[in-house]
């Protein structure tokens, strides 16, 4: 997946800038080609490109809810922008739940496959409950 040029916005250093319409779109198309771009390194398991493009997602992100931010306290947001956003915000929370669930798998695998020394099945044998079973 290539990605689009980003036109040089640098809204931390300008506070006063409030970003137009074609602001809101190059940050908001970042945004959707990241997600893009995660979404296919998560259908090919490539922790490389994963940990890659989550990473360029979460800069995407920064720099989108910030213009976001700005241009709605002018009250400048179109509504096609707000709605694209909103399914954006859906789609991250979407493979938010997709990396939670597959984590939470992996470990099941890997408690299954690599126990804890420390984890006993019936707890710590004593001198006391050792002899029980001495001959």
């Amino acid at each position: 997946m290539t990605r689009l040029p980003m036109i040089a916005l640098n809204l931390q250093s300008a506070p006063l800038h409030c970003p137009d319409a074609t602001d809101l779109e190059h940050l908001l198309a970042a945004v959707e080609l990241d997600l893009n771009a995660l979404g296919d390194s998560l259908r090919l398991h490539d922790s490389d490109r994963i940990e890659r493009h989550a990473g360029d997602l979460r800069e995407a992100l920064t720099r989108a809810i910030d213009g976001f931010t700005r241009a709605s306290r002018a009250g400048q947001v179109p509504a096609a922008l707000r709605a694209r956003l909103v399914k954006a915000s859906g789609q991250v929370a979407m493979q938010r739940e997709s990396l939670l669930r597959a984590t939470v798998a992996l470990d099941g695998a890997m408690d299954v496959l690599l126990p804890r020394e420390d984890a006993l099945v019936y707890g710590r044998l004593d001198k006391r409950s050792s002899a029980l079973f001495r001959h």
